[in-house]
This record gives C-alpha cells, structure tokens and sequence, in this order.
C-alpha cells in the first residue's frame, strides 16, 4: 500500500476502489461534485438529507434540502449511475439547528444556522454515517480546499473568492478535515461548475443558487421564531442611548444589530441605527452610525486548526472576518484559554453581532485557522 501512488483525492488506492460518499443537497454545486468524482471512476454514494417537513418543502423555492431538491438529487443520480439514498434527519436538525436558532434569537443575538448544521449535521452526523458505509472519504460542494501542509491537512479559501464558503466552515475539526474531501474549490468561477454540469448533462445545471435558509421561507425570521417560541414578538420600547423611549416596537425577534430601515420613528434628523438588543427589558437602543463601531471583540467555542496549540501564544497577528458578507480584516488575536479569547481588530468594525462567528485567516495567503462564536455585543 505503501508503494502505492495517490489517486486525486489523496488516497492509496485506484479509484474503482475508493469509495466516496458524496453529500447531496439536489443542487448544482453538489450535483457536479459528484459527478466529477463518479466521471474519475470512483466507487460514489449520494446521500441527501430530509431535515425538515417533505411536503411543506415541496412549495417552497429558493432554499436548500426542499423536496424537489430531494427529487433532484435522485436524478443525478440516475443520470451519472451511482446509488442514492435518503436519511431522514429531521429530528436531529430540529434539535441541533432550529431550536438553537430560535433561542439565539431570543437571547437578541444573530444566529447563522449554516454553520450550526455543517459542525452538527453534515459534517458530524453525516460523516458517522458515511463511514458506516465503508467510505474511504466524504465529498461536499461546498467552495474551499483542502490542502496537505507539513503538518496534515489544512484549509484554505476558494480559488474564486466570490464564493468561498470558508465562513461557514471554520469549525471543521482536524480530524474531520482528514476524512473530507472538496472537489470544487479549485475552480476558478461558477460558470466552471455550470459548464461541467453541461458536459455532464446534469438536470441542475441551470438550477438557481439556493438564497434563503432552508427552513425559513421567504427569509422571514421573524415568523418562524414566532411560531417556535409564541409570545416572542411581545411588544417594548425603541430607546436612544441615554433610555430616552422614542417609539414602540413589535418584537425584538424583527431586528438585527445595525438594521436603520423599519424603526418607524421619525423626527429624530439624523439617522439612527440599532446598537444593541435587551430582550430581557424588550428594549431596542438606537444611536448613530459611530455608536456601532466596535474594535474589541470577546470569541469563545474556538476551534482552532493552527499547527502549535492556540493558547501557547500570547498573541496571534491575523486577519479576522466577523460577518460573510465582508472581507477579512487585520486584527490581534489574544488566546484567553484554548476556546477563547479577545479579538482586536486594527480597524473598528460596524454592526458586529453576538451570534456571528469570527473566522481567523492567515495574514497573508489562503489558509484559514478557524474560529469561534461571538459570544455578547457591545
């Protein structure tokens, strides 16, 4: 075995003898993820998790693991000729991801449910699985890359920037990342993915990119909040800095921190944004843009992936991304345990949010080396 050459996943073994489960959403990206790997002749198994209500999905569009998504992951597979299953997961999703949803929200932080199932679901209880399927390793569609360093595997961001999903990977553990494998995050654009779909003649090759959270139709927290937790959009008080009630709200669950649209109070001049949340009060505090820019951030649950061990360093000179949908920025990291710790950021950040993550990137180059939770706002 020893003398035997890698095939493309990293693995001793040729192909027809590597057996790759491969996780199946029904979208494009997971479709030609497995269908590059079974067009390489690897052993492939699509399996594509229920974690929610089939039927309620089956209207819905525009969100991920919907029913016809379920439909359409069959037909790849019937395309390619690789067996497909279906797990139902429902009342692990529930519990890991949607009622930790609903809490979060309540405790008047920001929750990204993405991340919860990648580290709960898919890359937890998914992977059990797989093994149990005697698979050598896992395949997702997700952009980012795995690369061999000196001391293991490690991962990297996504050839194409514009769609890395780094962000939402960050507490992938050493051990899992062994096991995973990512065959799309080399390719340079999503019109890579779709042009291979073509080649492939996959039914979800013009399929659109899924938006919402799966089971949040329409992106309407709020509702789904409700409907988990009645009595959560009880009404309270819209306050200034100083306690000053300016107006009434109708629920807490309906902002989010740095939100200025739908505050409904007027005559105040200049805008005004939300900077913090007090649910136990029912409070929403307002103030000026500069009353949301926040340097000093406290992390906790961190998972690092850095080769010496975190807490070993007084500080780590890094960059840092507190939310998806912005770039990474410098900032000191100051190890307070091995979960946790003060973030600096050299530059102040608007609108940062308990219940993000806060991913820490290499200073230069792609590697990422982690992350952790923000645990309480401002």
């Amino acid at each position: 075995m020893l003398d035997q050459p890698l095939n493309s996943l990293g693995l001793p073994k040729p192909p027809s003898e590597t057996r790759v489960v491969v996780a199946m959403s029904g979208g494009v990206d997971s479709s030609v993820a497995a269908a590059v790997l079974k067009d390489e002749g690897y052993d492939v198994v699509g399996v594509t998790l229920q974690l929610y209500d089939h039927g309620a999905s089956l209207a819905k569009k525009n969100a991920c693991c919907a029913g016809r998504d379920i439909h359409d992951a069959r037909r790849v597979a019937e395309t390619m000729g690789f067996p497909h299953y279906v797990l139902d997961y429902e009342n692990t999703f529930r519990e890991a991801v949607i009622e930790e949803f609903a809490d979060t929200y309540l405790a008047g932080a920001t929750p990204v449910p993405c991340i919860r199932c990648n580290e709960q679901i898919k890359f937890k209880d998914l992977l059990a699985t797989a093994k149990e399927l005697d698979a050598d390793c896992m395949a997702t569609g997700h952009y980012i890359q795995r690369k061999m360093g000196l001391a293991g595997p490690e991962l990297h961001m996504a050839a194409d920037a514009n769609r890395d999903q780094s962000y939402f990977l960050f507490s992938t553990k050493p051990e899992q990342l062994t096991y995973l494998r990512f065959p799309l995050g080399h390719l340079a654009s999503k019109a890579e993915t779709r042009a291979l779909a073509l080649h492939y003649g996959l039914p979800t090759s013009d399929k659109p990119d899924s938006q919402d959270i799966c089971f949040v139709p329409n992106g309407d927290y709020a509702s789904v909040i409700e409907k988990l937790r009645p009595g959560a959009a009880d009404s309270g008080e819209i306050v200034d800095l100083d306690g000053n009630v300016l107006g009434k709200h109708h629920g807490v669950i309906h902002y989010t921190i740095g939100q200025r649209k739908g505050l409904s109070i007027g005559g105040l001049g200049n805008p005004v944004y939300v900077v913090r949340l007090d649910p136990a009060s029912r409070r929403v505090v307002v103030g000026p843009k500069e009353a949301l820019a926040t340097r000093v951030i406290p992390v906790r649950e961190i998972n690092w992936l850095g080769n010496a061990q975190f807490d070993t360093q007084a500080e780590w000179h890094m960059q840092v991304k507190v939310r998806s949908t912005r770039a990474p920025r410098p900032a000191v990291i100051r190890p307070l345990s091995a979960t946790e710790a003060e973030v600096e950021l050299l530059d102040p950040e608007d609108g940062v949010s308990a219940g993000q993550a806060c991913v820490f990137y290499a200073s230069e180059g792609s590697r990422i080396f982690g992350g952790g939770w923000i645990w309480h706002g401002r």
